[in-house]
């Protein structure tokens, strides 16, 4: 799988609610350029979230195709980015795309890149990016160690240990939630 050194995206799943959290830095090779890039996105209304990791153009390119994908299946969260990844490997003009994607519904976290894979992964939580093995070791243990937290405390604090540690990822975060319609009503 291909590490882009852009950003840090993370991804839970934890007691009924889904968030994605990325930080807003954009570089361009050892200069940041920007600080409030939005890279969570909302997606096949409101009831999956996108977030990636890499050329922001790129992604924006895949977000649009992995939609129409969307789409074309019906909110098939699997099946689109299962096609998304064909296309993304075959497509010679998709080939060339760097960046990944995290996807994510009520019950499911995928990890799409570039070389075709689609990875669902073991843990309910998921991180790409130049900062994801912080991200993801900080939210692993919290999972563990501290199940009492919400899913947003979860990301918010796995990001901000990333952030301190990680010089592609900053501290201005953008968060997307989903929650299931029994902890909405709690």
């Amino acid at each position: 799988m291909t590490q882009v050194k852009s950003t840090t995206v993370l991804a839970i799943i934890h007691n009924g609610a889904v968030v994605i959290g990325a930080d807003g830095q954009a570089t361009f090779g050892h200069t940041v350029s920007k600080h409030n890039v939005k890279k969570v996105r909302k997606l096949f209304g409101g009831k999956i979230l996108a977030g990636f990791a890499g050329s922001t153009a790129d992604a924006f390119t895949l977000l649009e195709r992995f939609e129409e994908k969307l789409q074309s299946y019906h909110g098939n969260m699997k099946r689109a980015a299962i096609e998304l990844a064909k296309d993304w490997r075959t497509d010679r003009m998709l080939r060339r795309l760097e960046a990944m994607l995290i996807v994510a519904n009520q019950d499911t976290l995928l990890m799409v890149t570039g070389t075709g894979d689609v990875l669902e992964p073991d843990y309910p939580l998921a991180a790409i990016g130049s900062g994801s093995m912080y991200a993801q070791s900080a939210a692993m243990a919290l999972m563990k160690h501290a199940p009492h937290l919400t899913a947003m405390e979860m990301v918010r604090a796995s990001l901000t240990i990333t952030a301190d540690i990680c010089i592609y990822t900053n501290h201005n975060f953008v968060f997307e939630t989903l929650q299931d319609e029994e902890e909405r009503t709690k």
